[in-house]
């Protein structure tokens, strides 16, 4: 694993420990805050009971280009807090090529290890990739596979909130005849956000995130190119009766070794409501 991963997997893994040695207080009166709308890194906090949450993102990356991603995710509540099933449905538009279409679907998992009652709140997820996008078109891996990724949350203050990503993509079996690849691959990421409370609805938004991507060489071999992302962002809950309406904007800078430097814009759009 690259050395930005390892820091960041240091990071998460230090934190747990960190908190059992912390001088127990009691637990401060935090004021409600916007949960589970962040863009690049996941939150640690599940559905909770008949609440449905309908998500979209639109990313323009970089913005030179007319290269196009958009996915849908649908958050649902699995009697109450502790199980939270959702997919997620991707869309791409490559303006270089003029190729379009839709990618691989994921079926995901969540369970609601700890809570807000807890000094950290961490929410475990499994995704089954679902390799419905043609990947000769890079709409997709090609692969059945799994994902799996352990978001940790910690509210410090009224203020400021950190969340923390690790995780792995497992493909089973990945084929490129042209090159005489057939094997399966296993891509790493992880990040950390800081959230920063400027009022209950208003939020300024700091994401990193760092991925080692597999991808298929000449003899079989795998290659591994890293990509860092870096994105300032802000969000804005809007509340209509029992509806929240939050949108974001953000600007994620890519830093590649082999494509150098890259910049695009993300936009965010979540409605929550009971059922």
């Amino acid at each position: 694993m690259t050395t930005t991963i390892q820091k960041i997997l240091l990071l998460t893994v230090l934190l747990i420990p960190i908190a059992t040695l912390a001088q127990k207080e009691e637990a401060e009166k935090f004021v409600p805050a916007i949960e589970d709308n962040s863009m690049i890194i996941e939150e640690a906090y599940n559905q909770e009971n008949r609440v449905v949450q309908h998500i979209s993102n639109l990313v323009f990356l970089p913005i030179d280009e007319e290269n196009i991603y958009y996915s849908f995710t649908q958050e649902w509540p699995a009697f109450g807090l502790k199980h939270q099933l959702s997919y997620t449905l991707q869309y791409y538009s490559f303006g270089n090529t003029n190729v379009s279409g839709f990618g691989d679907i994921f079926i995901n998992y969540r369970y609601q290890l700890s809570y807000k009652e807890s000094f950290v709140t961490c929410s475990p997820r499994l995704s089954l990739i679902i390799p419905s996008g043609n990947h000769t078109k890079r709409l997709g891996d090609g692969s059945w596979g799994l994902q799996f990724n352990l978001p940790i949350s910690k509210r410090w203050t009224n203020q400021f909130i950190n969340h923390f990503n690790i995780g792995t993509t497992y493909l089973f079996k990945v084929e490129q005849e042209e090159i005489g690849f057939n094997k399966p691959l296993v891509s790493y990421f992880a990040g950390f956000s800081s959230i920063w409370l400027l009022s209950q609805k208003f939020n300024l938004m700091l994401e990193c995130m760092s991925y080692m991507v597999a991808n298929p060489a000449a003899g079989n071999k795998v290659d591994y190119v890293n990509e860092n992302v870096i994105a300032p962002a802000f969000r804005y809950a809007l509340d209509v009766k029992n509806l929240q309406i939050v949108p974001g904007i953000s600007v994620p800078v890519s830093f590649n070794k082999e494509i150098g430097t890259d910049i695009g814009i993300f936009f965010y759009l979540s409605f929550e409501h009971p059922y």
